[in-house]
């Protein structure tokens, strides 16, 4: 039955993704920069299907990478510097700039940082401490770095289109913001989901066969 439930649940996500994805492909203001946002939502959940039946993850995982695909078709759709309801904050607020690149980047820590927390507790000898928060930490905050280094090229090749997939916005601090608010959200996550993170480990590791491991527990 909890296996059911769980299928469901993913069917669900499923689902609601590719329904989001095609609506985020209808008409967006740039072409290139839905392409350009959305193939990291792609890529990982094409991984995800040719892995669900060899290596499925918890819900909690599954979850955030929904959450954060969504927020990837979103900005595709409309791209980081016009998000709807943030320019609306923006011109409540008397903001400098469009934060909806800021959300995609707390949620670039803070989503990756369980999954790769629990790649590493299920696939190799570490276990839940010190170690694992900060291997976990560095590992987000390299994917970020790469993903600055792709902004950057991106922006030296692609005319308007790499500058939109940017989103500086004229701040020259930008990229050093997107790396801080990606270490805050990775910290946030690990701190705050570590025990339900732990409990679900541990409900998935009891419904594997004898010899797949999982771990938990901090």
């Amino acid at each position: 039955m909890t296996d059911r439930r769980d299928r469901t649940l993913h069917w669900v996500l499923l689902l609601a993704a590719a329904a989001v994805l095609v609506w985020s492909g209808v008409r967006p203001v740039h072409r290139t920069v839905w392409a350009l946002e959305v193939a990291p939502a792609v890529v990982a959940g094409a991984i995800l299907l040719a892995t669900y039946r060899r290596f499925r993850l918890t819900n909690l995982a599954y979850v955030l990478i929904w959450v954060h695909a969504i927020i990837l078709m979103v900005g595709g759709r409309w791209t980081y510097e016009q998000n709807p309801l943030f320019e609306w904050l923006r011109e409540a607020l008397d903001l400098q700039r469009n934060h909806y690149d800021r959300l995609g980047h707390v949620a670039q820590g803070f989503v990756p940082a369980i999954v790769v927390r629990e790649l590493l507790l299920r696939t190799s000898p570490l276990r839940a401490g010190k170690w694992l928060f900060a291997l976990v930490l560095g590992t987000c905050l390299g994917v970020s770095a790469l993903y600055e280094l792709v902004e950057w090229w991106v922006a030296l090749i692609g005319g308007g289109a790499g500058v939109q997939f940017l989103a500086a916005q004229g701040d020259p601090w930008d990229t050093q913001w997107d790396m801080f608010l990606c270490l805050c959200g990775a910290i946030v996550s690990l701190v705050a989901l570590r025990r339900v993170h732990d409990a679900q480990l541990r409900r998935l590791a009891a419904a594997r066969p004898a010899g797949r491991r999982a771990a938990g527990g901090d």
